[in-house]
């Protein structure tokens, strides 16, 4: 695919006796934003972790930003990645600054850009200058989210990869990040691909919904194409949960109310 940033083809991936990838051909263009959908152990993260090497497919290529994978070190390939997860996995005896600027030192940056650049990306993810001595600990669950995603962006990658990033938020600093990391998606020219369990998280942020069953892709495209053309009864379903779920908040609220 022209402009690919991602092109994964036939994937095949097991565990001892048990499927985890069945053949799975994907290619996501430079700057959309897809989201992998599907029930628990239908492939969503161990296909992610395929794109940047945590995981070495059994079959099958993949080519990231228009080269093989395979191409050079596993690590000179992450570099060029951004990853973020939903535990965040920041270093607990280093400041905000310090876990900004883990992969710029790793580049062997100059230390004054990598100031500026810890300074920028706090701004960006809407953090105060004041909290990059802060350790950890002293930030909230959504603060410390921010300051994964910064370090994700620290050495400027083309591509972001995220596996369930807000999942273990509250609802409302969950909306409010999944919206501001969309508007840096937007204003960054990224290409992200992002894991979630959360079918209106994915209708609302993602360009494009890839639904995983059993290792398989069995549905993808345009989130409004497939609630309305979905024929499979399970990827409707699937699809379908936001819009159940509002019927059933609204029917719980008018009942209250008479």
């Amino acid at each position: 695919m022209a402009g690919a940033a991602i092109e994964l083809t036939g994937i095949q991936k097991r565990y001892g006796p048990a499927v985890a990838l069945a053949g799975v051909s994907l290619s996501v263009a430079r700057g959309e934003f897809v989201a992998l959908v599907g029930g628990s152990g239908s492939g969503k993260t161990t296909l992610l972790k395929t794109v940047n090497g945590l995981i070495v497919p059994d079959a099958g290529a993949v080519r990231v930003l228009g080269e093989d994978a395979d191409a050079g070190p596993p690590h000179a390939l992450r570099r060029k990645i951004g990853y973020v997860f939903q535990e965040v996995g920041l270093f607990p005896h280093f400041t905000v600054a310090e876990n900004i600027a883990v992969t710029p030192k790793l580049l062997a940056w100059e230390a004054g850009r990598t100031a500026a650049r810890v300074a920028e990306l706090l701004g960006l993810v809407d953090l105060p200058l004041e909290l990059k001595d802060r350790p950890p600990a002293a930030l909230s669950g959504g603060q410390r989210q921010r300051v994964g995603v910064a370090r994700a962006l620290a050495a400027e990658p083309a591509l972001m990869l995220m596996d369930e990033p807000f999942g273990a938020l509250d609802p409302i600093t969950r909306d409010q990040l999944g919206g501001d990391y969309r508007a840096l998606h937007e204003r960054l020219g990224l290409t992200t691909v992002m894991v979630t369990h959360d079918m209106g998280e994915a209708v609302l942020l993602a360009d494009r919904i890839v639904v995983l069953r059993e290792g398989r892709v069995v549905a993808d495209g345009k989130p409004a194409e497939l609630i309305a053309q979905a024929v499979d009864p399970g990827v409707r379903q699937l699809l379908e949960a936001p819009r159940r779920q509002a019927e059933r908040l609204r029917a719980k609220l008018a009942g209250e109310a008479t």
